[in-house]
């Protein structure tokens, strides 16, 4: 039997959109998934072995035409489940790093993230009806010495999310829940070119544990949920401990070269 249930899944081609466009199918929802990477269709086979259709889409988030391309794809059908996962990281110093790649990071993090929200969740306050997951950060607790531009685009992620469920209150029937990760066993530190720093080198948690904690709380009708119980004690600390503080602490994590200091100690 066809499902009758419909989600949009973003960055779903590895990581945590992986694991949450699997848990997606495994609950009966058809699925339109999109990543800006050719490898989204491999996946998309993946998902159709649960026995869901499955339409997989090669677009840029970082662009309104991007979003665009992919409300298209939907075809006007009623989105019931959006996964806003798609999001982009960038590790060295911000002076270091070119125009163009921190405008990449917050033009996906934040404006093609919002514009997609904005189209599918007006929808569904018109009709009452529709659940939400919005992939923020701990990371947005956090002032992010050598991975500033990101952290900031989490801290506003994990800020906007707040304040857009309470601007949508009245519609009882709509929920948006923010799905707080800390590091994750991802391709993000690779493509962040943070390899050869202590958080990008350390164990990380399991994506599909952590996509499952989203999926949990998403079912539930939770406003948040931070993912992990060393990471519910960081979020916990970052609240009563000075911006300098947190910032020379995740400078020990994220600055360039302090893998090898790690291993050296």
């Amino acid at each position: 039997m066809a499902a009758t249930k419909f989600a949009i899944v973003t960055g779903a081609s590895t990581g945590i959109g992986f694991e949450l466009a699997h848990l997606a199918a495994q609950n009966g929802y058809d699925l339109l998934v999109v990543a800006d990477e050719l490898l989204i269709e491999a996946s998309a086979t993946d998902f159709r072995r649960h026995g869901v259709k499955v339409e997989a889409v090669e677009a840029d988030l970082a662009t309104i035409q991007g979003v665009e391309r992919l409300i298209d794809a939907a075809k006007g059908r009623k989105v019931d489940l959006l996964c806003a996962n798609a999001g982009r990281g960038l590790g060295h110093g911000f002076l270091e790093q070119e125009v163009a790649d921190w405008r990449r990071v917050v033009d996906t993090n934040i404006t093609g993230t919002l514009y997609l929200l904005q189209k599918v969740v007006k929808s569904m306050v018109a009709r009452n009806e529709g659940k939400v997951l919005i992939t923020g950060s701990i990371a947005g607790f956090v002032p992010g010495s050598f991975q500033a531009v990101y952290n900031g685009t989490k801290a506003f992620i994990d800020s906007f999310a707040d304040a857009l469920r309470n601007e949508i209150k009245d519609a009882k029937g709509v929920t948006i829940t923010n799905l707080m990760p800390g590091a994750t066993e991802t391709e993000f530190f690779d493509r962040a070119d943070m390899l050869d720093t202590k958080v990008g080198a350390e164990e990380k948690d399991d994506p599909a544990k952590v996509a499952r904690d989203g999926w949990d709380a998403l079912m539930a009708g939770k406003a948040h949920i931070v993912s992990g119980w060393k990471n519910k004690l960081q979020a916990a600390a970052a609240h009563v401990t000075p911006a300098s503080i947190l910032s020379e602490q995740h400078r020990k994590m994220a600055e360039p070269g302090t893998a090898e200091e790690n291993d050296n100690e």
